[in-house]
């Protein structure tokens, strides 16, 4: 990596909805930017913690016993094998911190599984 990465500019560039895009790598770990509106899957990752961070807009993470609201600068960590899913009223744009080849829709599967694709 030759430059820093302004996470909300790549973030604003991203087309498709619920469609994570690699910006760049710690270690083992990618660090994605999303553009996200709706309701998610409810999924969990059974292996891994899973980290949001809003950059633009707002969001909720929806709990099984409960919700987390998220504001712009926010971030929540979901623990490993909780069950949950992101949900967005309006278009939202955030950062996920999470192992390298992590499933978007971890335990669930299904017609929104996408890999993340490398910024390129």
């Amino acid at each position: 990596m030759s430059e820093a990465v302004n996470l909300a500019g790549r973030a604003r560039v991203v087309e498709e909805l619920w469609s994570p895009r690699i910006v760049a790598r710690l270690n083992d770990y990618e660090i994605k930017v999303a553009r996200i509106e709706g309701e998610f899957v409810w999924h969990a990752h059974p292996e891994t913690d899973e980290a949001f961070l809003v950059l633009e807009g707002h969001m909720r993470i929806e709990l099984r016993d409960g919700r987390v609201e998220l504001a712009p600068g926010d971030l929540y960590v979901v623990p490993r094998g909780v069950e949950h899913r992101p949900v967005a009223e309006t278009e939202c744009r955030i950062a996920l911190f999470e192992p390298r080849g992590t499933v978007n829709t971890g335990n669930a599967g299904g017609p929104r599984t996408v890999e993340a694709r490398d910024w390129a």
